[in-house]
């Protein structure tokens, strides 16, 4: 999948060691806050999920190596799916499998870093596929 469809099928928002909750790609959209509060609603303390709704998969699950922000909680992946790349999820365990090798390169390069990074911080990358989780 090429950076160009990566960003336009996700909206990823995460948080990093010291940096806060933050949308990481948006989905091609200029504020994806109302179609993630849409496939979010009704989820919030579910510490791993994944729904189906209009077309689109919301998905969240704790960082698969553990990784834990400054206060030392577990830092949480959500994503809202859309397109082609929706289709292939039916549970969290393809969620694992199908989204988080597309973006786990990008986020080891900024996970730690001291402050939000931006889109270009991400640098996606070919070789940022990683093996499948499992």
């Amino acid at each position: 999948m090429s950076p160009q469809d990566l960003s336009e099928s996700l909206i990823w928002a995460t948080r990093g060691r010291s940096w806060g909750f933050r949308f990481l790609l948006s989905g091609g959209q200029a504020d994806p806050l109302l179609d993630y509060e849409r496939s979010f609603a009704d989820l919030e303390d579910e510490p791993t999920t994944w729904r189906r709704a209009a077309g689109k998969v919301a998905l969240r699950f704790p960082d698969p190596l553990g990784r834990k922000d400054a206060a030392g909680r577990v830092i949480p992946h959500e994503f809202v799916v859309s397109g082609d790349l929706a289709a292939e999820i039916e549970t969290v365990e393809d969620g694992l499998q199908q989204i988080w090798p597309l973006v786990a390169g990008a986020y080891a390069r900024v996970w730690d870093a001291e402050g939000s990074p931006s889109v270009a911080d991400l640098d996606f990358t070919p070789q940022d596929s990683s093996p499948p989780i499992g």
